[in-house]
């Protein structure tokens, strides 16, 4: 669901936040545990609801409140950022851990029954993205940092997913330069997780994202050895006080200088 969403937080005793330690193995059990649970939610929600956007607003919701408070309860002195969040409170700055989560991306696919949406839930560290689990309800998966699937051989030709209702106006000089075969798919994190899963090479963004699109594809992305950076090579940032990150490219290791060289010939360079 698009939107900029706002945070939640807490605070430690006297209301001031203890410095948080890094990421734990638990964590990531913990984000596949409960990224598991929320698409499972939305499964048995679209088995007894009508397509349309009552059920994808039903199931942004449902999803936000059984993630929220699953994390609030589990980790009371994290503070989580989530699309869906109904009560503002800033975070700050990015230091610490900072939960980030998009309850249903993909609401337009998931309202038309459609199987490329996904959910997220990632933990970023200090701005880094070091936890994630990404579910495919539909498809019966969930990926997860805590067992991140090997990078498999790149296929010949490249296959580059894209939005299959906006995709960028580079996309077709991009094609071009690389040979590769473009695939059009639903939300962020099912077309993240086509390239973890190696059912695709690239994924090119462009034109707008907020933080919660990509946080936790990314961080399963990255712990597999993909390559994920902003278009313009920069490091993503996650838990930065402005959660809008507009611009991402995640490609297989073996392509990186051919998709950094396709993207300066199309005269692409990252979003403000």
């Amino acid at each position: 669901m698009g939107g900029e969403g706002v945070e939640t937080g807490s605070t430690g005793p006297g209301g001031s936040r203890p410095d948080p330690p890094g990421d734990h193995p638990a964590d990531h059990g913990a984000a596949a545990d409960i990224a598991g649970r929320a698409g499972r939610l939305l499964m048995e929600l679209s088995a007894r609801t009508d397509p349309g956007a009552a059920r994808g607003k039903e199931g942004d919701l449902a999803a936000h409140r059984l993630i929220t408070g699953w994390l609030a309860e589990r980790f009371p002195d994290d503070r989580i950022r989530s699309e869906e969040a109904d009560q503002s409170a800033p975070l700050g700055d990015h230091a610490g851990r900072v939960w980030i989560v998009d309850p249903l991306d993909g609401t337009r696919e998931y309202s038309e029954g459609r199987e490329d949406w996904a959910v997220h839930v990632a933990l970023a560290v200090d701005g880094v993205p070091r936890v994630g689990a990404v579910a495919l309800p539909a498809l019966g998966v969930v990926l997860t940092t805590g067992s991140p699937p090997a990078v498999t051989p790149a296929a010949v030709p490249p296959r580059l997913v894209v939005s299959r209702t906006r995709p960028p106006e580079f996309v077709p000089a991009v094609a071009e330069s690389l040979g590769a075969l473009t695939v059009p798919m639903g939300s962020a994190g099912a077309k993240i997780a086509a390239v973890i899963r190696g059912e695709a090479e690239v994924y090119l963004h462009a034109g707008g994202q907020y933080e919660w699109d990509s946080a936790a594809p990314v961080a399963v992305a990255q712990a597999s050895g993909l390559h994920a950076t902003r278009l313009d090579g920069s490091v993503l940032r996650y838990a930065q006080v402005d959660p809008w990150l507009p611009d991402l490219v995640v490609c297989h290791p073996d392509l990186v200088t051919r998709v950094t060289g396709a993207l300066a010939a199309a005269g692409v360079t990252g979003g403000a």
